[in-house]
Formats: C-alpha cells, sequence, structure tokens
C-alpha cells in the first residue's frame, strides 16, 4: 500500500491510500478533488467547518479517481 497526501494553501488535507504504486494520475486525481472542494465551499448553502453529504461532490470525486488512477 501507498499514502498519498496534498494539502491545500487553506491548509485541507486529502489523503489517498492505493495497492498500486504507480504514481500517474495521482497529481491530476488530487487536483480535481481541490476543484470540487472549493466549489463546494463556495456553494452559499454549505455550512462551513461541516461534514460534505453531498451525492454530487461524491460522484464527481469518484468519477476522477476513475479518469485518472
Amino acid at each position: 500500500w501507498t499514502v498519498y497526501a496534498y494539502v491545500t494553501p487553506g491548509n485541507a488535507r486529502f489523503l489517498l491510500l492505493r495497492d498500486n504504486s504507480s504514481e500517474s494520475g495521482v497529481k491530476e486525481f488530487f487536483a480535481g478533488c481541490h476543484e470540487y472542494y472549493l466549489k463546494t465551499l463556495l456553494n452559499p448553502f454549505y455550512q462551513q467547518d461541516t461534514v460534505i453529504t453531498s451525492p454530487t461532490f461524491d460522484a464527481k470525486v469518484r468519477q476522477a479517481a476513475r479518469r485518472h488512477l
């Protein structure tokens, strides 16, 4: 298993655990997750410092994983 970490300028942390040691696509995956995270934070209906339970956010992250990993 390999653990990858990504820290945003706002100090949010994303972690990825993979059984494949290939690093291809990891950077693009994290960049996509960061973009979706920012869009969620900018949503006026999202309450800051709460768990993200949006099915749309979940679907977009899973789609990025299929595309890049």
